[in-house]
């Protein structure tokens, strides 16, 4: 049987454009002599369209899009994941695969194992499946599951979360073939262990697994697509491309494998992923251009590299806003960084709007001593003027904060925190200078001196980051264990942290809540970023010792 897997980029709510791409997509699939084209998880609706399904207009006017779904479907097989409603008690809808043949509605299987963990949410919509569902098709016996139900391995999930396991029912039954249509969001190097799990669960089924997987960004979530074929004995028959849409046709009685995915190291990873996210998220959200706030450093001229590789340079401006405490240095590399990149580049020194503010305040702080809030006032000032660029413009702000300072509140409340996108969010700070170098190494576009400046927020003379944080290659590895393991501080100083450090970085962690609460979207990139999957309280009095 010839078998399309059709990875798309849904876009959330969009449900004319969606249809339409899912139309086009079967008639490339039908040009290309397939006879069952697969399609993602809610690939209808997008994922996550999250409360838009407490909007019953929503949800009724979704199903009727798939009357036009089965008419471009006449003469194959179509599967798409879509929202159905449930008749009977319990949350009013399924999450479901819709399977057509010939135009005609076949069957529709719905998923059983609804993740609640992390960024996932589906409990609080959809009601469960009841028993895993299979379909007869053209002489093929075909299990049909969404995401989640091929994911109960051990050791995969954060524990054993449920008490079935839908693969293993239909390897019972001994299904032909299995589908399973996805919405699974990136992290990096997640690739991997997706396939060894799939591997895992055709050898179970003791029948070929099919992955469709959904691409590209929605909000804070980034889909790398990377759809993929497995058969019974471990062999892998087919990938999707990476961060693109994608149509794979293969054969099922014919050897051969379909690769349209390219081998990359993590960090080529990282960077294609943001790009997508960047370039979807301004898309989605109808900006068409971006303005980056230009300081000199490693991560605004980072954000700027993505901003025109997912743009294009001639829609990014960068704006440098010089002010008391800047070298010239500063300066001098964000505008080789503008040169280098094609973009649009402005000036807008803050050296007279520094000196009026802190006199229009002196009557009120009189003698009081010069602390943060003279340096908070500097980075507001310049949040305050790319604000009013992006609104007079139309531009899109971007927020070139990294995970390590946003992690620890080393960040300004209404300055270097504006924007519309935290691009680099999710992202530490050695990380970022990894990102650097392969930008550097791909298109040279990073003047050396930025990544050998010791990094340093200006806001004062003489200062650098490490001042005021432990230097980052620690800071991070106290992180990733915090922050991504979820490690408490006792496991974190047993494997040789310094204790102090470690309670300095949690306290602040814990601290911090209120600022990131109010920070822009980040986009996620590891396996646990701040944001919607994240969810602490902002006040609570619990403090690890």
């Amino acid at each position: 049987m010839r078998i399309a897997m059709a990875q798309i980029d849904p876009f959330v709510g969009d449900l004319e454009g969606n249809t339409l791409k899912i139309s086009e997509f079967i008639q490339r699939a039908k040009k290309a002599k397939a006879e069952l084209v697969i399609f993602p998880e809610l690939a209808l609706t997008g994922y996550p369209p999250r409360d838009l399904l407490d909007k019953r207009g929503f949800v009724s006017d979704s199903l009727r899009c798939w009357e036009r779904i089965a008419r471009a479907g006449k003469g194959v097989g179509v599967i798409f994941g879509a929202v159905a409603i449930n008749e009977g008690s319990g949350k009013p809808y399924f999450n479901s695969a819709v399977f057509y043949e010939d135009g005609r509605l076949k069957a529709i299987a719905h998923k059983m194992l609804l993740p609640s963990y992390d960024v996932f949410d589906e409990e609080r919509y959809f009601e469960p499946g009841k028993s895993p569902a299979w379909v007869d098709f053209r002489g093929m016996r075909i299990g049909v599951t969404i995401c989640e139900d091929a994911w109960n391995v051990a050791d995969y999930l954060p524990g054993p979360l449920y008490d079935t396991d839908p693969v293993h029912e239909l390897g019972k039954i001994s299904v032909d073939l299995l589908v399973n249509i996805s919405a699974s969001p990136y992290h990096v190097s997640k690739t991997a262990s997706v396939g060894e799990l799939l591997k895992k669960q055709a050898a179970c089924a003791h029948a070929p697994l099919i992955y469709v997987n959904q691409v590209g960004g929605n909000d804070e979530l980034i889909f790398q697509g990377h759809s993929m074929v497995w058969d019974e004995k471990g062999t892998l028959l087919a990938v999707g491309a990476d961060f693109a849409e994608d149509l794979v046709v293969l054969d099922t009685g014919q050897s051969g494998c379909e690769l349209h995915a390219r081998a990359c190291d993590p960090i080529t990873e990282v960077i294609e992923a943001l790009t997508l996210g960047l370039g979807d998220y301004a898309r989605k959200c109808t900006f068409e251009r971006a303005v980056v706030g230009l300081s000199g450093g490693i991560d605004s001229a980072v954000v700027a590299c993505l901003a025109v590789l997912a743009l294009g340079a001639p829609n990014v401006l960068g704006v440098a806003m010089p002010g008391p405490y800047n070298a010239p240095e500063s300066l001098e590399d964000a505008r080789e960084l503008a040169r280098r990149l094609g973009i649009g580049f402005d000036v807008v020194s803050i050296g007279e709007l520094f000196p009026t503010a802190l006199k229009s305040l002196s009557p009120l702080f009189k003698d009081l001593p010069h602390d943060f809030t003279e340096e908070n006032l500097q980075a507001r000032l310049r949040g305050m003027i790319l604000m009013s660029i992006s609104n007079k413009f139309g531009r899109l702000l971007l927020s070139t904060g990294n995970k390590s300072e946003i992690s620890v509140g080393y960040c300004t409340l209404y300055g270097d925190m504006n924007g519309g996108l935290a691009v680099v969010g999710d992202v530490p700070k050695t990380m970022v200078y990894r990102l650097a170098q392969k930008l550097n190494e791909e298109h040279g576009w990073i003047p050396d001196r930025i990544l050998t400046r010791a990094p340093s927020a200006e806001l004062r003379e003489n200062q650098t980051d490490q001042d005021s944080l432990p230097p980052y290659e620690i800071l991070d590895a106290i992180l990733s264990r915090y922050v991504e393991q979820r490690l408490p501080i006792g496991q974190i100083t047993a494997q040789g942290f310094d204790p102090e450090t470690v309670r300095w970085v949690a306290r602040r962690v814990e601290l911090n809540e209120y600022k990131r609460r109010q920070a822009p979207p980040i986009l996620r990139v590891t396996t646990k970023a701040f944001g919607m999957g994240r969810r602490n309280p902002i006040a609570h009095g619990y403090v690890e010792s």
